[in-house]
């Protein structure tokens, strides 16, 4: 820096360049700190990136959490002692618990459509050798196809679906609506179940089914115990209308965590009391049925 040849001191030029200097310096600080106090907040409310494991790879997001999966699914491999549409005993199996024991595999994809609405696509088989079959070396009985659209908002849940039950040599079709209501505690719900086409020599109707489904976990054992309460239009199983069947019972499921993926193992014993009058197919009124099976979330 320039000094005065005469005093060796430094003169009020270079005074004023070092102020010059301190200032430059001191506004680069703040605009420092400034600019470190901006990061440290926007991380404090976005929170620190971490990997997101989707299942098939892994995203790094830079600083918001990944988006839920465009498509999600279930896979079910269920062995039953009977095959129960809304109350009516298909292979008539009663008080037998297992004599006309089923084999029904099922898989559904949950497409999300954003703010709350998904699509539905799945099917249902119905497998054993219980009577002959058209359809599939006389193992395969039935196979039911189904796709709609359903929406979730807070703790409720609508679903509207199509469905197509291929058996024998007909094919019956339905509309199911359903509401939900995920409260964590009973779980209340209510099914319009209609039938429009198909099911000779049965009616097209309405089958109303009120249910609730309160829950618990024990470790990593889930235990549901669903109870339903429904009622028939006239001649939608070939009998009276009115009041149709009452069931109750428990279902468990605990996760396989020696296998890849989300499987668990689910088992379940569902208790029916049916009135005669509505079904005069059954051939008892009150039966036991069971339930054994794996299924994958994905």
């Amino acid at each position: 820096m320039p000094v005065s040849p005469v005093t060796g001191k430094w003169t009020n030029q270079t005074i004023t360049n070092i102020n010059i200097i301190r200032m430059k310096h001191t506004r680069a600080s703040v605009a420092a700190c400034l600019s470190a106090v901006a990061l440290t907040t926007a991380a404090a409310f976005a929170g620190t990136p971490e990997p997101v494991t989707t299942g098939k790879t892994v995203v790094l997001p830079p600083t918001a959490p990944a988006p839920s999966d465009a498509v999600t699914g279930t896979l079910g491999l269920n062995y039953n002692t009977h095959f129960i549409s809304y109350g009516q005993d298909i292979w008539q199996a009663g008080t037998d618990f297992g004599d006309n024991a089923t084999f029904n595999p099922s898989f559904e994809l949950n497409f999300d459509l954003s703010h709350g609405f998904k699509a539905i696509l799945g099917t249902w088989w119905d497998v054993n050798k219980n009577a002959p079959s058209n359809i599939g070396d006389d193992v395969i009985q039935e196979i039911d196809v189904w796709g709609g659209f359903s929406y979730t908002v807070n703790k409720w849940s609508f679903s509207l679906l199509y469905q197509e039950w291929m058996y024998a040599s007909q094919s019956e079709r339905i509309v199911d609506f359903k509401i939900a209501y995920a409260d964590g505690l009973l779980n209340p719900s209510l099914l319009l179940h209609g039938r429009v086409d198909g099911a000779e020599p049965f009616d097209t109707g309405l089958v109303t089914v009120l249910g609730i489904a309160p829950g618990t976990k024990a470790g990593p054992l889930t235990l549901t115990f669903p109870i339903q309460v429904a009622a028939d239009t006239d001649g939608f199983h070939g009998g009276d209308g009115g009041f149709s069947f009452a069931s109750a019972g428990v279902t468990a499921s605990v996760p396989l965590k020696f296998m890849p993926g989300d499987w668990a193992l689910n088992a379940g014993l569902i208790y029916y009391h049916t009135e005669k009058s509505v079904f005069p197919t059954n051939p008892d009124s009150d039966f036991l049925t069971g339930t054994i099976g794996l299924g994958l979330t994905f």
